[in-house]
């Protein structure tokens, strides 16, 4: 029997989500009616209690008032439970479209862009990697700002061979996790709503601003001697001196940290509700159990001492719910002789202490969890892009059946080539829109996959440690007084001096120095591809301009010439966009621009 593809798996679980949210919404309101019905049944229990009692009758007992009491506050809870339940299955639902959009390639604007993340001048705008409909935003599915992070980071800084390895197999454990990564979504929004990883992080390892044990030991010492000076008052007849004395030295006591336990107050206030939803995440991958060397790495990164984070931050919890009630009408009369404000203070600040500087570390490592389950869901998705093969040594980038991650499967035209072997350059020749420039973005974006430690869209890929150079996308600026050649050539300058890096490079040049005239372009061209080349670099540059095809003839070996063709049919232009050897051999730019009706001379010999 067949496994079902991701697409089934994610229409039935996308109905199931569904149903349950309507069963459990329809639950809520039956028990918001019931709720609002236990609560009018205890009032007029208290009322009835109140009323008899006051005529003496006494046959209506306040005892009634309790059942009535309680099954309210069972009926809170269960409405409490039932909204939560339909708002998971909601989220999960979203999470199921969002994947049903991904492999129907309708992905775009329903993600996060990651915008924030580009780089100017760098391979990042040219190859789509952020923006509407880019990589990120296909890949991206983390809650956390560090896991956007991690990925974003992952993008644009090529790993090294060993951490790639290490990165797949991590993948390839977490591929089948849909349960996993369900979860993390639809735990999300709560989280990404209220963590701010940076400002936790940072206040974790903040200087201490209170005394450590033995003002803490003295704060508890002093709000029992208070204690007991009232009891000894109340059953002794002390009288008021020992009440007064131990009133005036915790007195001093609060007044002499009382700036320094505001500031704590204010800042574990600000941190709790981040503190709270980060223990939500921590809980669910902690319930995990894994294999690969990272995975059980990152999940012992989530120890303190053998107790798991969230059990830590529970407990922090508890005392800021603590320091909370101080805000109590009943026991805010009462806290100021317990030292209420400032115990709590102690006790947080000695967790902080504890616990503090490994906030920064269990952020890193959702955020990395939450990156390699970004890649994992990708490759779960597309079962038949493989992981590539890491090669060591020189310049390498080899792959059969290549294509362009963000194309549908179904539209996906691929094509082979190998580059590093003998063969360094390749001349790309063909008129606008036959596929020219998805190539070069098919290679560069492939190669980025590869060594975040992705799958890549492919029949099989080889490459090693490379460099990413691209000039596919040159704009003018206004802003800066600059001209598109300008632009350009100060782009290819960056190129060259990355051809001279410790990586070899992969530069993917598009139209290269279109903004100038054939003939200085030619030998513009032919100078740069020989310094990348000669440099160690690989690569490939496009071009209609059939005069930039000689430039692999002076290469010899180390280059060739491929093109794309295409044909005019009924006056329209056809692509097949395969990958043929040699230079294209006819143009019918004139012939579209006649059929659009254009009135184009032929040529005459004069």
């Amino acid at each position: 029997m067949l496994s079902p593809t991701p697409g089934e798996v994610y229409a039935e679980r996308l109905e199931a989500r569904a149903s349950s949210a309507r069963r459990l919404e329809r639950r809520g309101r039956l028990l918001s009616n019931l709720r609002l019905a236990l609560f009018a049944l205890a009032l007029f229990a208290a009322w009835g209690a109140f009323a008899w009692g006051a005529l003496g009758q006494g046959r209506w007992s306040g005892l009634w008032v309790a059942p009535a009491a309680a099954a309210f506050g069972a009926a809170v809870v269960a409405h409490d439970g039932a909204r939560r339940g339909a708002l998971r299955a909601r989220r999960g639902a979203e999470f199921y479209l969002r994947g049903l959009a991904r492999l129907d390639g309708r992905f775009a604007g329903r993600g996060r862009e990651g915008g924030r993340f580009a780089r100017a001048r760098s391979y990042a705008e040219h190859l789509d990697l952020f923006g509407r409909g880019s990589l990120f935003e296909l890949l991206s599915g983390a809650q956390t700002a560090a896991g956007e992070e991690a990925l974003a980071r992952w993008l644009l800084e090529p790993a090294p061979p060993g951490e790639i390895r290490a990165r797949q197999a991590a993948v390839a454990e977490l591929r089948e996790r849909v349960d996993l990564r369900e979860d993390l979504a639809a735990l999300g929004p709560d989280v990404r709503a209220g963590l701010d990883p940076a400002a936790l992080a940072d206040w974790g390892v903040a200087p201490g601003e209170l005394p450590g044990r033995g003002v803490r030991a003295l704060a508890a010492a002093l709000a029992a001697a208070t204690l007991a000076a009232v009891a000894a008052w109340i059953w002794l007849e002390s009288g008021p001196l020992p009440l007064t004395a131990a009133l005036a030295v915790q007195s001093g006591l609060a007044l002499r940290l009382r700036r320094r336990v505001a500031r704590v107050v204010v800042a574990v206030e600000r941190a709790a509700r981040d503190l709270e939803l980060l223990s939500v995440l921590l809980a669910r991958i902690e319930r995990e159990r894994f294999a690969c060397p990272r995975l059980r790495a990152l999940s012992a990164t989530l120890q303190t001492e053998g107790v798991h984070p969230s059990v830590r931050i529970a407990r922090l919890r508890r005392r800021v719910d603590l320091l909370d009630s101080r805000r109590n009408q009943l026991f805010a009369p009462i806290a100021p002789f317990l030292l209420w404000t400032t115990q709590c203070a102690l006790a947080i600040e000695a967790w902080r202490a504890r616990c503090g500087p490994r906030l920064g570390a269990w952020i890193r490592a959702i955020g990395e969890l939450e990156a390699l389950a970004d890649l994992a869901g990708q490759a779960y998705e597309h079962p038949g892009d493989p992981f590539p093969e890491i090669a060591e040594g020189g310049a390498l980038f080899e792959a059969r059946g290549l294509g362009h991650p963000l194309i549908p499967e179904s539209e996906c035209v691929r094509n082979d080539l190998a580059l590093g072997r003998e063969e360094r350059l390749l001349v790309v020749s063909g008129s606008n829109m036959s596929g020219k420039s998805t190539l070069l973005r098919s290679v560069g974006v492939n190669a980025v996959l590869a060594q975040a430690g992705g799958t890549v869209r492919a029949q099989s890929m080889r490459l090693s440690p490379l460099s990413v150079g691209a000039s596919i996308r040159v704009i003018d600026s206004l802003l800066e007084g600059s001209s598109r050649f300008f632009a350009e050539i100060t782009l290819l300058r960056g190129i060259v001096e990355l051809a001279g890096g410790e990586r070899p490079l992969l530069f993917l040049l598009d139209e290269i120095l279109g903004g100038t005239n054939s003939h200085d372009r030619r030998i513009g061209a032919a100078s740069v591809v020989r310094s990348l080349v000669e440099r160690g670099a690989v690569g490939l540059i496009t071009t209609h301009d059939l005069a930039l095809a000689e430039i692999a003839d002076g290469l010899g070996a180390r280059a060739a010439n491929v093109h794309f063709r295409d044909q005019l049919v009924a006056g329209e232009l056809a692509f097949d966009y395969l990958l043929r050897p040699g230079v294209v051999d006819h143009s019918n730019a004139l012939e579209l621009m006649r059929a659009i009706g254009l009135d184009v001379e032929a040529a005459t010999d004069t």
